[in-house]
């Protein structure tokens, strides 16, 4: 595994790599998190990955604030207790619509991770950003709820095993198929 850098060049997509949270982290629009209950041993024990991903090419070249603040979130990991090695971006989706799961491997390897019990807590941006299918997400919110993995987004954090959450997770999510 290698450096995150919190400020990629467009050529960084397609690298998994370790996020390395630098003390003096840079700013962000997004708001750090306290601590949460929700978070418990067991997920501080697996690592925290943060899943990037914008639709299409020309999103990723003219929309790169959206990207920055993607990657800003290794920020967030660390702030909720993740050791600053603990932490991987997945961001080879980028440029790829989330229609569908063929051809994200990003996706395809981060449900991977969760099946194999490595992943504590999964960030995004918008929880939407995950799947745009109803089969794709619900496989997802399963997997997290099967193995205890969290969702957080900059709106909140989420634990798919309460049913107070899946309720949040699942609302407004008229996905398509």
């Amino acid at each position: 595994m290698s450096r995150v850098d919190t400020n990629p060049s467009p050529g960084a997509a397609g690298q998994r790599t370790a996020a390395r949270v630098l003390a003096t982290a840079a700013t962000s629009d997004i708001p750090m998190s306290l601590p949460s209950p929700k978070i418990r041993p067991w997920h501080l024990q697996r690592k925290a990955v943060v899943y990037i991903r914008q639709s299409t090419p020309q999103q990723v070249l003219e929309h790169r604030e959206s990207a920055d603040r993607q990657y800003s979130l290794v920020h967030r990991a660390a702030a909720l207790g993740w050791p600053q090695d603990g932490v991987e971006v997945v961001d080879e989706d980028q440029g790829r619509s989330g229609q569908t799961v063929e051809g994200r491997l990003g996706f395809q390897y981060l449900l991977a991770e969760i099946s194999l019990d490595h992943v504590g807590i999964i960030f995004g941006l918008e929880m939407s950003r995950l799947a745009r299918s109803n089969k794709d997400w619900h496989q997802l919110l399963e997997l997290c709820a099967i193995f205890r993995t969290l969702l957080a987004d900059q709106d909140g954090l989420y634990d798919p095993t309460d049913y107070n959450d899946r309720l949040l997770l699942n609302k407004g999510t008229h996905r398509g198929k």
